[in-house]
């Protein structure tokens, strides 16, 4: 008899709770699938997400009502231009229980998902407080690193139509964002439903009463990236994601292409997806599936082709089309 353990059936139940996740949010957010799609797949590969639409069309109840399906801790930090980077990571203070010692008092950083709401009003000094956190998983204050609790995801909002006194994310910061969702204005009959759950007394500042219940844990999303890690990529796969990242570097439209860490990052993507809808390798379709939400805001446009009004997700599509798709 073998002393080896099957995970199989955890694994399983695992992605099975993680699934039942959507039909939790559905609860209290209606038609932002993707933007909850995008949300999994970047909790699975520990990686953050970077959330563009105008207000109103739910971001903050999105993550809020996440955090609630999923049972770990959340919280938010409204950035403004007077944010200071301490109001992130933490600060050392005066403890006057302990006879006047300084002792370190978490910022908002510590927590599972942390909501960055409007994170391009506050300059560069302070969006970049959050980089340390979103890459290595720590802080440093006052020459000493503390971690931050597991699971971690950074949920960072943006309006895409405000540009007055706001400071736009430089590229170092946006390629650490796995990826990118846009939650667009909800097609009449999902807003038809919003009202309609509005007027039998939905209040969006109380999930629970909505019904929305703890489905999943961290130990679900632990896991779940354990799992993510062993799904199958075929070397046609590799080579397709790696083609595609050569082929943006040769768009005369752009300045800057994708990046090996942009291609690596499209790789993870696509095993998180393809472990999240039941599969243990990787298809071409995981790929195409996830490219513009990876790629999209790692690209810059030539000040000409901005000039022309050309726009970056078409010319994302344009090299997706130019690159054979493996058989």
């Amino acid at each position: 008899m073998s002393d080896a353990v099957d995970t199989s059936a955890d694994t399983s139940a695992a992605r099975d709770r993680l699934a039942a996740v959507r039909t939790e949010v559905g609860k209290a957010v209606v038609g932002q699938d993707a933007a909850v799609s995008g949300l999994l797949v970047a909790l699975l590969c520990g990686g953050h997400v970077l959330m563009e639409g105008v207000p109103g069309t739910a971001k903050t109840l999105l993550v809020r009502t996440l955090a609630g399906a999923l049972s770990v801790d959340t919280r938010r930090v409204q950035f403004t231009p007077d944010l200071m980077p301490a109001d992130i990571t933490g600060s050392m203070v005066i403890d006057s229980r302990q006879a006047g010692e300084l002792t370190f008092r978490e910022g908002p950083v510590f927590t599972n998902l942390l909501l960055a709401d409007e994170i391009n009003r506050t300059p560069p000094k302070t969006q970049s407080a959050l980089l340390e956190a979103m890459e290595e998983g720590q802080v440093s204050v006052d020459g000493v690193s503390r971690k931050v609790p597991s699971p971690f995801l950074v949920a960072a909002t943006q309006n895409p139509i405000e540009y007055e006194g706001t400071y736009p994310l430089p590229e170092a910061q946006l390629d650490r964002f796995l990826l990118k969702v846009v939650l667009p204005i909800p097609e009449r009959t999902d807003e038809l439903e919003i009202l309609r759950r509005h007027a039998a007394g939905f209040d969006p500042r109380d999930v629970r009463a909505a019904g929305v219940a703890a489905v999943a844990g961290p130990a679900d999303i632990a896991a779940g990236q354990a799992a993510v890690r062993t799904v199958q990529v075929t070397d046609e796969v590799v080579g397709y994601i790696v083609d595609i990242a050569r082929a943006t570097r040769e768009s005369p439209s752009l300045s800057l292409g994708v990046s090996p860490r942009g291609a690596t990052a499209l790789l993870r993507s696509a095993r998180a997806w393809a472990w999240l809808i039941g599969r243990d390798f990787v298809t071409p379709d995981d790929v195409k599936a996830l490219a513009h939400a990876t790629l999209v805001h790692r690209l810059a446009l030539r000040p000409e082709a901005e000039l022309e009004g050309v726009d970056v997700a078409e010319v994302l599509g344009s090299a997706l089309g130019s690159v054979p798709v493996p058989r």
